[in-house]
């Protein structure tokens, strides 16, 4: 292993308390949110930030606005749904991930709250994304969007619920989006890859956690041959938006998030894969930690603004 690597990883067993998968919910959130507090740094400044209200799948959620100073009256703009399993994760836990985009893009950032398992299971998260996404065409004009430069994007298993979004999404010609950031998404719960196999012990999201997250999140286990759990089964993938996926070497999802970006090229869709072989999965959320991090973030966002030039 890279000595950075197990430097970073032993940074994190240090600093991030260890997640109890037999707990409630509610006390994993809390392990998750403190995790989040100290493995993340200096969030660089922004014009604006601003609660709003958007459409869900059932009833009205919590979103943020992040505006940088370089963004005009009107411009490119990012729906963005944070990762956690489905179950943990919310605003706040990903606030400087959304503010390091905005900044490095140059582009307004509209973080959503979608619903979370087990209180909400499988379609909710999904039906959230989706309705959110289409608020964001409808309201472009209030919140900064151009609607011919809107992108969708996650983390883990928001990158997720933007892969299957967009994969609706282009069936609306009122929704047409310009772009997708992809960064580990989870893009299947069926099989047992190799990357799950070799890394389900002691890199951030161990196999039992895959198993705790799905325990949560589906109500049947036969959703998990639904393309709205796994976007990957979805056989045609043709009209979907140039795509930014990103992976990590020490990532149990590495091999599903390679096999999307691989059939999305296959498809015809501009795919740039960026691969990043010393990080961990979840390393978007390491800033304070993780040089490489620092410059993911950076790099994404300079292909953001590029793609939604």
């Amino acid at each position: 292993m890279d000595p950075k690597l197990q430097a970073l990883l032993d940074s994190v067993s240090r600093l991030a308390p260890r997640i109890d998968l037999k707990a409630s919910a509610v006390q994993a959130r809390a392990a998750f949110w403190r995790a989040a507090q100290r493995l993340e740094a200096d969030a660089p400044l922004l014009h604006d930030r601003r609660a709003l209200r958007v459409d869900g799948g059932a009833g009205a959620l919590d979103a943020r606005l992040y505006t940088p100073f370089a963004a005009g009256p009107i411009g490119p703009g990012l729906v963005y749904f944070h990762g956690g399993g489905f179950v943990m994760g919310d605003l706040d836990s990903h606030e400087m991930l959304c503010r390091r985009l905005a900044a490095a893009a140059h582009i307004r950032v509209l973080s959503v709250a979608y619903r979370l398992a087990p209180e909400h299971r499988f379609p909710a998260a999904v039906d959230d994304a989706e309705a959110a996404a289409r608020w964001a065409f409808a309201n472009a004009a209030a919140i900064g969007f151009d609607p011919a430069r809107i992108a969708l994007g996650g983390d883990s298993a928001g990158g997720t619920l933007a892969a299957v979004a967009a994969q609706t999404l282009r069936r609306d010609p009122r929704s047409r989006l310009a772009a997708q950031l992809l960064i580990y998404p989870c893009t299947q719960m069926v099989t047992m890859t190799p990357s799950q196999l070799k890394f389900r012990e002691g890199y951030v999201v161990t196999q039992a956690a895959q198993d705790f997250f799905k325990d949560k999140y589906l109500a049947r286990r036969e959703d998990a041959y639904d393309v709205r759990c796994s976007p990957l089964l979805e056989n045609d993938l043709a009209g979907l938006p140039q795509t930014l996926c990103i992976t990590a070497g020490f990532d149990p999802l590495l091999d599903e998030a390679k096999a999307y970006a691989d059939k999305l090229a296959a498809a015809g869709v501009p795919v740039t894969h960026r691969h990043y072989p010393n990080q961990p999965h979840g390393f978007f959320n390491m800033t304070a930690v993780s040089t490489a991090a620092r410059h993911a973030i950076e790099d994404a966002g300079r292909w953001l603004a590029e793609a939604l030039s």
